[in-house]
């Protein structure tokens, strides 16, 4: 696709997301709006996954034709980042004490992970250069102005939000993968931890790395913690560098 055939694409994506409406010069009055096709196929994806959402399963979802979809949404792509938005939801109001940073980006980072949690898909459809809903925008205004009134800059706040998801969404994958028949990661993982029972002996450090799936999980919430804080002890250090 030529840059200008994206530009156009992102353009789309974004009118649809902040609600500007697409022209609609002939053809009966719209019965849909873009919630409700956005919550169709959120259903879609929380029961069956990413790979189960398309065009015409949810028109069908809907009691409508594919064609007739289209009207409200000119393809997939566009469909995904309305799915994005409204399974992100708008971000709680609580934050954390006021003027307290920490707290705060640590209660955001939380929530954040709860989502990806609820949401697997939500990782493959946030991937790439495209235009944020006003959902996901709310979500990143919080930890940037968590950080105002410190000593770090707008772009620096702006790559702790970033670093903060980072963290959020690779810990969220290693999660997904380790669900058994989540996907191929998963299933290979299944099958790994079967001939480790029976072949154990002949390979002992790999079978004590990957224990059982209740230690695998409890290995991921210390990383995530652990992440978590180093990640908020270096903006410490670097913010109390700048304050002195």
């Amino acid at each position: 696709m030529s840059g200008s055939g994206r530009g156009s694409v992102h353009a789309e994506t974004a009118r649809l997301l902040w609600g500007a409406p697409r022209g609609r010069a002939r053809g009966p009055k719209p019965t849909l709006g873009t919630d409700d096709i956005a919550r169709a196929g959120v259903e879609i994806a929380d029961a069956e996954g990413m790979s189960a959402v398309s065009m015409q399963r949810v028109a069908a979802r809907l009691g409508v034709t594919k064609m007739a979809l289209y009207r409200y949404v000119p393809g997939k792509n566009e469909l995904v980042a309305l799915m994005v938005d409204a399974a992100i939801g708008p971000y709680p109001e609580e934050t954390g004490p006021r003027g307290d940073w920490r707290a705060q980006l640590t209660a955001w980072a939380q929530q954040l992970l709860v989502v990806f949690g609820r949401s697997p898909w939500v990782l493959d459809g946030t991937v790439g250069p495209r235009p944020l809903g006003p959902s996901e925008l709310a979500w990143m205004e919080r930890p940037v102005a968590a950080l105002e009134g410190t000593p770090l800059t707008g772009a620096e706040r702006l790559d702790a939000a970033v670093l903060l998801v980072g963290h959020a969404r690779s810990i969220s994958e290693q999660a997904r993968a380790s669900t058994p028949g989540a996907s191929q990661e998963g299933e290979l993982s299944t099958v790994l931890s079967e001939l480790l029972e029976t072949h154990g002996e002949r390979f002992p450090a790999l079978a004590s790395a990957l224990g059982s799936a209740a230690e695998r999980r409890e290995e991921m919430d210390q990383a995530w913690e652990f992440g978590l804080e180093r990640i908020l002890d270096g903006l410490g250090v670097l913010i109390e560098r700048r304050g002195g």
